[in-house]
């Protein structure tokens, strides 16, 4: 019986650099998304994109849509670029004090967290606190 050494397993073929994304290589629609204790924070690359084109709502109390809506296309050989990304809300935010700000092509939308508070008033006639005494 004849006995085959291990060769290892062929990871550059598997590891091909046309099977990995590069780190320059971000999709076009990428939106970086961060949480803070106080906020999450959406940011989005649009370049070439005016003020007036962006479109920032909310849907159903649930969602954040990031949408280009480019109206007026002055060039007939390219085709409009557009844009739309949508993202389910966490739990505990603000709502109405959901704000975007737009600076030299990036878009920036800053959602605030609820401040989390326990209402000891609220439990104050259900607990029972017993301790043990000593024998």
């Amino acid at each position: 019986m004849e006995i085959i050494p291990f060769q290892g397993y062929p990871w550059d073929i598997m590891l091909h650099q046309s099977m990995l994304m590069h780190h320059s290589q971000i999709p076009t629609n990428y939106v970086h998304w961060r949480e803070t204790p106080e906020s999450h924070i959406y940011s989005a690359d649009l370049p070439g994109v005016r003020k007036e084109e962006i479109k920032v709502e909310v849907e159903d109390s649930m969602y954040l849509i990031i949408r280009t809506e480019v109206e007026n296309h002055t060039s007939t050989n390219e085709a409009p670029k557009r844009f739309m990304r949508k993202f389910r809300l966490p739990r505990r935010i603000d709502i109405d004090g959901i704000s975007a700000g737009y600076v030299n092509g990036v878009l920036k939308v800053t959602v605030p967290r609820l401040p989390f508070f326990v209402n000891l008033a609220h439990f104050a006639g259900r607990m029972n606190i017993t301790t043990a005494t000593a024998a």
